[in-house]
């Protein structure tokens, strides 16, 4: 487990809303029998909890531009924190919200995107409580404690406070837990071993921590294990109403199973940003920089002042 601080971003959940509903959703997309979406002040409250610290503020959904109020929720980010490469968005560029092009160019200096189209990503299952499979109690801690997605990304913030992990902060909104820890100046400085009453709470019933057999993301089908399945189906799951989920049984995975590593794939993700006439640019921090196409910039300022538009006499 890592210390907050020791990771590259903490992110902003302000809906898991979402155009998707991929398999084994880290987001647990699909079961919430309504979506939330953050309240302004409470997205004013999470940024500025973390004015002070010191890594990127990212903006997560779900699908964060499905956000009534992202326009907004940006330009409050801005104004906290005019340092673009401290501001990160994670989206799959919907269609529909191409007008939000100018925000993002605007505020975010790091944009993380995929939109499923890939057609070779696979979702190892979340969903697989391990205390149900995982017999020996060190085994299953040990592996807890080594999990790839504390150990590779981030801490969250959502409407029910902050949390270690976001597949825990996912786990307590769509399972009604008691909520996470009080959102509030310094609250990320945090270490391990603050960490305990959320892990006994969220990665129990966890398996991203298990070296299980993943699932292509367009199947659209959730791996469960019998008590998440049981305690979805009490919860009015959707997803488990439709039917879209397997009771997991095939065990592990072999060692040479292949992950696809896109986040550094630019000819992928500049695909998904031509659809707003986004430039994408590597920045010095590993991630993609969003600027505006010049068409896109000579497109908008002739609508901004139609006048432009017209040739001038010399």
């Amino acid at each position: 487990m890592r210390p907050l601080l020791d990771m590259d971003v903490i992110q902003i959940e302000i809906t898991n809303a979402c155009v998707h509903q991929c398999s084994n959703c880290t987001r647990l997309v699909g079961h919430a029998k309504k979506p939330f979406f953050m309240e302004m002040d409470v997205f004013v409250n999470a940024v500025d909890s973390l004015i002070d610290y010191p890594k990127m503020i990212g903006i997560m959904g779900g699908e964060p531009l499905l956000h009534p109020q992202f326009a907004e929720m940006a330009e409050y980010l801005k104004s906290k924190v005019p340092d673009k490469i401290r501001c990160g968005l994670w989206s799959t560029l919907p269609k529909g919200k191409e007008k939000y092009a100018p925000i993002i160019a605007d505020v975010f200096g790091n944009v993380l995107l995929n939109d499923h189209t890939l057609g070779d990503l696979n979702h190892s299952p979340v969903l697989v409580a391990a205390q149900d499979t995982v017999t020996d109690e060190f085994t299953m801690w040990y592996l807890i404690d080594r999990c790839w997605v504390q150990n590779c990304w981030s801490g969250s913030i959502t409407p029910k406070g902050a949390f270690f992990c976001e597949v825990a902060a996912a786990f307590d909104m769509v399972f009604e837990g008691p909520g996470g820890w009080p959102v509030e100046p310094g609250w990320w400085k945090k270490t391990p071993k603050d960490y305990v009453g959320q892990m006994n709470q969220y990665c129990v019933n966890c398996s991203a921590a298990l070296p299980l057999h993943a699932r292509q993301d367009t199947e659209e089908v959730d791996d469960i294990s019998r008590r998440n399945l049981e305690r979805l189906t009490r919860l009015g799951s959707p997803k488990i109403k439709r039917g879209k989920y397997t009771l997991y049984n095939r065990g592990e995975r072999n060692k040479d199973y292949h992950i696809n590593e896109f986040r550094n794939n630019i000819e992928y993700a500049q695909k998904i940003a031509d659809k707003y006439d986004l430039q994408l640019t590597p920045n010095k921090i590993g991630y993609f920089q969003p600027f505006l196409n010049e068409n896109r910039v000579h497109q908008d300022t002739q609508d901004s002042n139609p006048s432009l538009a017209v040739k001038q006499p010399v």
